[in-house]
């Protein structure tokens, strides 16, 4: 391989990386110029390598998948999980296919880098905002599904706790989409009023049977206030 050819692959490798990494800069993503660039050319680099020593008797694809076991343990650091919800998912692939536009580029594949770099960026300028608009669409509520998760707090006089218990168990046994996760109590800093914690766990969004539950608790004797409030939903990637 000759120094031209060289530097040709590892620059178009380096100006595919930093259009790639553009919109993640913008957007302030934990991956966004440099590390896309850098990524890009670190593939490049490691194919060339091969490419150098070993000429046409070398095979490119045992680099690339290295690469790819490589960029595997990259993406997994920008991937977190805050509660029931995982982010870091759409950078952590984005790195991986400034990986596979680096390799591309590494062999001499030329068009094939330019083309896959616009697809690249196509996903991320037109479908984003695609996405965002679909997830804005009202859902029925019938066929909203996924896991939920509700926190309900009572107030009440100490007396009626047990029969307050036994409501409440009574109560979410009717629903068989409704599940009693935990259930505590506490006096609050008063022993003459009593504090219930509760956390119910539903399959399917369930607001209208919480907004029921609550209803029937703040009818019973001895019971002074009742909230109830969404508290996140477990989320599949």
């Amino acid at each position: 391989m000759t120094l031209t050819t060289f530097i040709l692959r590892l620059g178009l490798t380096m100006f595919l990386g930093a259009a790639i990494g553009l919109e993640g800069q913008w957007r302030q993503k934990s991956a966004g110029l440099r590390t896309n660039t850098l990524v890009a050319t670190g593939a490049a680099a490691s194919i060339l390598l091969l490419v150098s020593l070993t000429g046409d008797t070398g095979d490119p694809s045992r680099v690339a998948g290295q690469i790819v076991t490589g960029i595997g343990f990259l993406g997994a650091g920008v991937i977190m999980k805050d509660g029931f919800n995982v982010q870091g998912l759409n950078t952590a692939a984005t790195i991986w296919c400034s990986a596979a536009v680096g390799s591309l580029a590494g062999v001499g594949l030329h068009a094939e880098s330019l083309i896959t770099a616009a697809a690249i960026m196509f996903a991320h300028i037109v479908l984003r905002p695609l996405g965002i608009k679909l997830s804005a669409i009202p859902q029925d509520k019938t066929e909203e599904e996924g896991t939920y998760f509700y926190f309900i707090k009572i107030k009440y006089l100490d007396r009626v706790e047990n029969h307050l218990r036994v409501m409440m168990l009574e109560i979410i046994k009717v629903h068989r989409n409704l599940q009693l996760r935990f259930l505590k109590s506490s006096d609050n800093g008063n022993p003459d009023h009593s504090l219930v914690e509760a956390q119910v766990f539903a399959v399917g969004k369930s607001d209208e049977i919480i907004e029921g539950f609550a209803g029937k608790l703040t009818l019973e004797y001895g019971v002074m206030e009742v909230s109830w409030e969404f508290e996140a939903q477990a989320m599949e990637e």
